[in-house]
């Protein structure tokens, strides 16, 4: 499947949101994180932000949309309450994005929280444990936020939450999933998923406890308030969910569904069958999947998104003042390659990894200033490595 045919890379969007590409990451930190008493503005557009996406995430035009849509809704419901229009039987859209791994799932919605501006969190399910067990609370998720918001607890309370691998917390061994403390998990995640109050501070940390008891002995106000709503507070959830293309086959009755075709007409009996629990998928009402990722798709990964590896690399060489300029038989090679790792977009940093190993440990103590990067040096980078010491061993002589 090829890229996304939702527009140009930037048409339609205004310019003070067109990021430069190599813009530092600190200064991005820096937008996203303004004064605590500047209000909550938001006028992008679905189009907008699908055609932001495109510059990072290749193909998935089906996601983008979806996403597009449930971001602007929640977000302008947010602008909306705030400006005093409250909706009480509003129902937020919180989403579940299924497919396997190395697609794009976190890149898409990490890019869209740095767009729109909000504070972001990012956690796997496994580190969540039901009480009784080892593991984390889903609480934690919420104050997560109100750190990555520098304290500010209003801006935290308009964040996303990303929860990966949600498959992992089904009960069902049809679902291929873990034991009954995923349950317990999903249990508790009801309270945050709509709307609920979390306390700013951890029961648990004693440190927080005491500075907050030693600042009330002197008399000073609060910092900031005792709890956090999760009224406005976005989820989105993901995971791969192996094996729930059989659940949709045995129910659709037609077995000739390929994998992606299957999940992708996945609906909530199927995910209970899988072994979430009905109330815990209730709460995740908008739902897209996003298709594994083919050759072509791979090679546009390298060759058109702005996050590709390929501009990691570069840096990487001219570091030591030697430039280096991939061939576009090179992607080629490194796409197919990457393929046959079969884990996405991840394959590629594997591919690449090994196939600079030795070039990126002997050309900066060599003479060599510039190297094209083909498809033969994928192939023979060792070869394409002793040729290049060659030629500035005899410019060096010359």
């Amino acid at each position: 499947m090829t890229s996304s045919t939702l527009g140009p890379v930037t048409a339609g969007i205004p310019k003070t949101l067109r990021p430069n590409r190599d813009r530092a990451v600190s200064k991005a930190s820096a937008r996203a994180k303004p004064a605590p008493s500047q209000s909550f503005s938001f006028k992008l557009k679905p189009a907008d932000i699908a055609r932001h996406l495109n510059r990072f995430v290749i193909g998935q035009s089906e996601a983008k949309k979806v996403l597009s849509v449930a971001l602007c809704d929640h977000f302008q419901h947010v602008r909306l309450t705030l400006e005093g229009q409250d909706a009480p039987f509003y129902q937020k859209q919180n989403v579940l994005l299924l497919g396997p791994t190395g697609v794009g799932k976190t890149h898409l919605i990490r890019s869209a929280a740095e767009l729109i501006g909000v504070p972001f969190v990012k956690a796997d399910a496994t580190k969540f444990s039901e009480t009784g067990y080892v593991g984390g609370d889903v609480d934690d998720l919420v104050r997560d936020l109100v750190r990555r918001a520098g304290g500010d607890v209003l801006r935290a309370s308009h964040g996303i939450i990303y929860l990966d691998e949600v498959d992992k917390l089904a009960s069902n061994a049809e679902g291929g999933g873990r034991d009954v403390s995923g349950r317990g998990v999903q249990t508790n995640m009801l309270k945050i998923l709509e709307d609920g109050d979390v306390p700013v501070m951890s029961p648990n940390d004693v440190s927080g406890q005491l500075q907050a008891a030693m600042s009330a002995a002197r008399g000073n106000t609060p910092g900031m308030p005792d709890t956090i709503s999760t009224r406005h507070i976005l989820f989105i959830a993901s995971g791969a969910f192996v094996g729930i293309d059989s659940i949709v086959r045995k129910r659709l009755g037609t077995p000739k569904l390929t994998a992606g075709q299957a999940t992708s007409r996945a609906s909530t009996p199927d995910f209970i069958s899988f072994g979430l629990e009905p109330e815990f998928v209730g709460r995740l009402p908008v739902r897209v999947a996003c298709h594994a990722l083919d050759e072509e798709d791979l090679y546009h990964v390298l060759s058109r998104s702005e996050s590709s590896l390929i501009h990691q690399y570069e840096r990487a060489f001219a570091a030591y003042g030697i430039k280096i300029r991939f061939e576009d038989s090179a992607l080629r090679r490194l796409a197919a390659l990457a393929r046959e790792e079969q884990t996405g977009a991840r394959g590629l940093m594997t591919v690449l990894e090994r196939t600079f190993r030795d070039l990126k440990f002997r050309l900066p103590s060599s003479k060599v200033k510039s190297l094209a990067i083909t498809g033969e040096t994928i192939d023979a980078p060792l070869k394409a490595l002793q040729a290049a010491l060659g030629k500035a061993g005899k410019r060096q002589q010359a």
